[in-house]
């Protein structure tokens, strides 16, 4: 005989039938209806796993000039006032009513090297090519988004990692394009700068490697460029060499190098992955017409023969030693931008017919 429950046990028993149906019930919809609403839930709140993933925040930042600074035409005085004024842009730079004529027909945009900015680099070449009749633009990048206790706290720019300041050239390049309504811009670059500048040509749309007539750069000059990796001022050395002796797995004496010279700096020396990048696949891209000048007195890009680079199919180099034919010009490897002999380098790779012959004076080391 079987006895009917009563009271809390029959209370109970029917709390018990309905977790069970509930759980019957959920096993039955998760396969379908908990993945979508899961799904759902994601997308609104902007969770699905392609932003999930994002990009790391930027540890550097470019920035526009203010202002103008004197032209100098010594070396140590423009880095000097570029210390004391870092947001002011050379004489000749940054007219965005500028458009290129048909005997100038691209804008000439400047870049700089490491831990420089736009004025220090350029006061003496960006008014002398405003002179020529180009339009001439340049900005300040690589600087840090939070400063640290190293040089990057001192100094006015690149700094930063060079694929992050790479993409800042990328930007900067799309805005002159855009004001001038120019097809292709010629661009020069100091140090670090031929790294940054090649980087934007082989990953972050410089060139067109299925079409080169529609690069967005016809000529690139560098001057010290550290294309194959760079002494550092022999910073790079030291470290290298003490790093050989640590036993292996001990530390990596990039990382403290990397806090006191900067990301920008460290970057670029021998065993660099950024280096290697760079030069996979060749020195150079389809279409772009390549001036690579070195000096025998660089102090920081040394061996100074290794700025130089080989052509591969489409591209053309002129790889030029400045005191060759001018063995009385001694600049290093900053004062070199502010060489006479430099400067009509430029001019001649950007227009041989208006601008024949190379001038020859006296340019000093390290002032």
């Amino acid at each position: 005989m079987t006895s009917t429950p009563t009271g809390d046990h029959a209370d109970t028993g029917a709390r018990q039938k309905r977790r069970r149906s509930a759980t019957l019930s959920l096993n039955r919809v998760r396969p379908r209806n908990i993945a979508v609403v899961m799904a759902a839930t994601l997308v609104v709140l902007g969770l699905n796993t392609e932003v999930a993933v994002a990009d790391p925040e930027p540890t550097s930042r470019a920035s526009d000039t203010i202002g103008y600074g004197p032209e100098l035409r010594d070396e140590a005085a423009a880095f000097a006032y570029g210390l004391a004024f870092p947001d002011a842009a050379p004489q000749g730079a940054n007219d965005w009513s500028c458009k290129p004529d048909e005997a100038h027909p691209r804008p000439v945009v400047l870049v700089h090297g490491t831990w420089a900015n736009a004025y220090g680099a350029y006061a003496s070449m960006s008014p002398q090519l405003k002179q020529a009749g180009y339009c001439v633009f340049t900005f300040n990048f690589g600087r840090p988004v939070v400063r640290g206790q190293g040089l990057d706290a001192l100094l006015p720019g690149a700094t930063g990692d060079i694929e992050e300041s790479t993409k800042q050239v990328a930007t900067f390049v799309d805005r002159v394009l855009a004001a001038t309504g120019a097809d292709q811009v010629d661009m020069i670059g100091h140090s670090q700068a031929a790294l940054e500048t090649r980087m934007y040509l082989k990953y972050e749309g410089g060139a067109n490697p299925e079409d080169p007539a529609r690069n967005k750069v016809k000529h690139l000059i560098t001057y010290g460029g550290t294309n194959h990796g760079t002494s550092l001022d022999s910073f790079a050395t030291l470290m290298l060499a003490v790093q050989a002796k640590l036993p292996p797995g001990s530390i990596d004496l990039h990382e403290p190098f990397t806090q006191v010279l900067g990301a920008g700096g460290v970057q670029q020396v021998y065993d660099s992955k950024v280096v290697a990048k760079v030069n996979e696949g060749g020195d150079t891209v389809p279409g772009v017409d390549y001036t690579i000048v070195g000096g025998i007195y660089d102090e920081v890009s040394t061996p100074f023969d290794k700025t130089f680079l080989t052509a591969g199919p489409g591209a053309t180099v002129n790889d030029v030693v400045l005191q060759d034919g001018c063995p009385q010009d001694i600049s290093d490897h900053n004062s070199m931008l502010y060489s006479p002999r430099a400067i009509s380098i430029a001019l001649h790779a950007l227009d041989p017919v208006a601008h024949p012959d190379l001038v020859c004076s006296v340019n000093p080391w390290l002032i």
